[in-house]
């Protein structure tokens, strides 16, 4: 009996809204991939790619067996994990009174996760030492985009991801932040930081330029205040505790 799938799941869109496509793989329970499909979209968006991703993985594999999701997609994750009861309980209107965007495919995950054992784990995009289930999804996504056409295959013909950008070669990689279908998770991202310096309080602080992840694993926003935290950077109140 296999205990475990791990699968990664991803979307893509040529201009946001342009042309768009979705993608999946899937590996055995030690991670080694075994199979991927991706298809096009035609002109639609990143999330909506996203969102359908997630729901052909879901449909494609059996739920009888706990599944780990791996994407780097907040919004995606947020969807299921943090949004989707809330959405419910206001007749699929979010807190503002609107109608939720892209509810058909929310409302088709949700019915796909119903009795399922599924754990979302969010991974950071195009890192050099990044997820490699997430940059074959990656790949896979961004290829049916911009060819729009539908693939698919075994571990004999999997995509082979681009290198990562130059960008992503000084970024710092925040570690992996887990959620299931219930759970609240905080957004991540990962990048580098620095800007012009303050001075408060006799610490030294920067206005974030990117956005990043403090070691306390809290997120800080660009235009934020941020100190050095330990061999990284982080919010200035966390400074003193990791002293």
């Amino acid at each position: 009996m296999v205990e475990r799938v791990i699968a990664a799941c991803d979307g893509a869109a040529k201009g946001n809204p342009g042309p768009a496509a979705w993608a999946y793989v899937v590996a055995d329970g030690a991670g080694a991939p075994q199979r991927w499909r991706s298809g096009a979209l035609g002109h639609s968006t990143n999330n909506v790619g996203e969102l359908t991703a997630l729901r052909e993985l879901l449909a494609d594999t059996d739920p009888a067996v706990p599944l780990e999701v791996r994407l780097d997609s907040t919004y995606t994750r947020d969807s299921v994990t943090k949004w989707l009861k809330g959405w419910k309980r206001n007749g699929w209107k979010t807190a503002a009174g609107k109608p939720v965007a892209n509810q058909e495919l929310i409302q088709g995950i949700d019915a796909l996760l119903e009795g399922r054992d599924v754990t979302f784990v969010y991974v950071p995009a195009h890192q050099v030492d990044g997820d490699p289930l997430n940059a074959i999804a990656d790949k896979a996504a961004s290829d049916a985009a911009r060819t729009q056409r539908s693939a698919g295959g075994t571990a004999a013909d999997l995509p082979v991801p681009d290198p990562a950008p130059a960008a992503a070669r000084r970024a710092t990689r925040p570690a992996a932040k887990t959620a299931t279908r219930t759970a609240s998770t905080a957004k991540s991202s990962s990048s580098s930081s620095s800007a012009s310096s303050s001075r408060s309080g006799g610490t030294r602080t920067l206005a974030a330029r990117f956005p990043g992840t403090c070691p306390c694993s809290r997120p800080y926003a660009k235009g934020d205040k941020i100190t050095k935290v330990g061999a990284s950077w982080g919010h200035p109140e966390c400074a003193a505790a990791h002293a």
